[in-house]
């Protein structure tokens, strides 16, 4: 597989080009294309450029709204709802960040339901948001239903991931986490798939709820949950603040996320920003020192995704580089 090298830059102007040209809005497309670069910077290969193509084609078919201006609004005192009609999630929680967070500042925490969205992909590109604000956020969302309950074999829950963000002391994050509640992510099985290689056991089960590792089988089959009952249940959690408390679709209606063709994801994303002095005070800072020492002072041991740095540059699938620059 050959590869070459592409600055940041030189993806965020070919994503942004891109979706303006099957039909989103400049501030959309700039929004969107952040989401992608922040992906690819970071190594999140599944949330990056591999999605845009499926953007395009759903801007095309009117799958995804690219024009859409989000309704913000505050249905509680410390409840903000931005509802993105059917457009892009990136968009939507930009439109509410700032009101969630003047809300969160003043009351000490704040929810936040982006409803009817496409999909976010990278949820932690969220919550990262907020903990640079200075806030805790922590994020759920939903998808497509391809993960089977434990001792079943139909799928009715997304990868349904979860996210968090600590604020650090001085500014920046302290440390993060953005994880499926699924074993692995679909995307890691589908490209194991198009490879040709085999999957670990413990990631899926085929159509009959045996364990297996032909990807082709677990493709026609179900993921499972990453710690059985345990990840299960977050996974349940997930989809009650993601589905439920958004007013928007249930795993098991949101059907073939990348496809062009079908109805709006009408998926939604739900947001705690936490004020983390509110009631600690600068007890709290203390507390996360004790931690990140704890933790540093262990050769070898590290927390997720602190002193996290972002390179200027990355390397790209160069079939993947090629179709990004035909889409623009």
């Amino acid at each position: 597989m050959a590869h070459t090298r592409v600055s940041l830059s030189d993806i965020e102007k070919a994503a942004h080009k891109a979706l303006i040209r099957h039909g989103a809005a400049d501030w959309v497309s700039y929004e969107v294309a952040q989401a992608i670069v922040m992906a690819e910077a970071t190594g999140n290969l599944i949330c990056g450029l591999y999605y845009l193509e499926s953007y395009c084609k759903q801007l095309e078919s009117g799958r995804v709204d690219g024009q859409v201006e989000p309704v913000v609004s505050k249905p509680k005192l410390a409840s903000v709802k931005s509802d993105a009609k059917f457009g892009f999630a990136q968009a939507a929680f930009s439109r509410a960040l700032p009101t969630a967070l003047e809300v969160a500042k003043e009351a000490g925490t704040c929810s936040l339901a982006v409803c009817h969205s496409h999909t976010c992909t990278s949820l932690g590109f969220f919550t990262e948001q907020i903990a640079k604000a200075g806030l805790i956020g922590i994020g759920f969302t939903n998808a497509s239903a391809v993960v089977s309950p434990p001792g079943g074999n139909r799928a009715v829950l997304g990868t349904n991931p979860i996210a968090m963000a600590i604020p650090a002391k001085g500014g920046g994050v302290a440390f993060q986490f953005d994880q499926s509640t699924s074993a692995v992510a679909l995307g890691k099985i589908t490209m194991a798939a198009t490879a040709g290689d085999s999957i670990p056991l413990g990631w899926a089960v085929d159509a009959d709820g045996h364990p297996t590792t032909d990807p082709q089988a677990a493709l026609k089959g179900s993921l499972v949950s990453s710690g059985g009952y345990k990840g299960y249940g977050f996974g349940l959690m997930a989809e009650v603040l993601a589905a439920a408390v958004t007013g928007s679709a249930n795993s098991l209606d949101v059907k073939g996320i990348k496809l062009r063709d079908g109805a709006p994801h009408n998926l939604g994303q739900f947001y705690l920003l936490i004020d983390p002095t509110a009631t600690s005070g600068d007890a709290f800072w203390d507390r996360i020192k004790r931690i990140t020492d704890a933790v540093s002072e262990q050769e070898g041991a590290r927390l997720p995704g602190a002193e996290r740095t972002i390179p200027d540059e990355v390397m790209l699938d160069a079939d993947l580089w090629a179709l990004t620059l035909s889409l623009g």
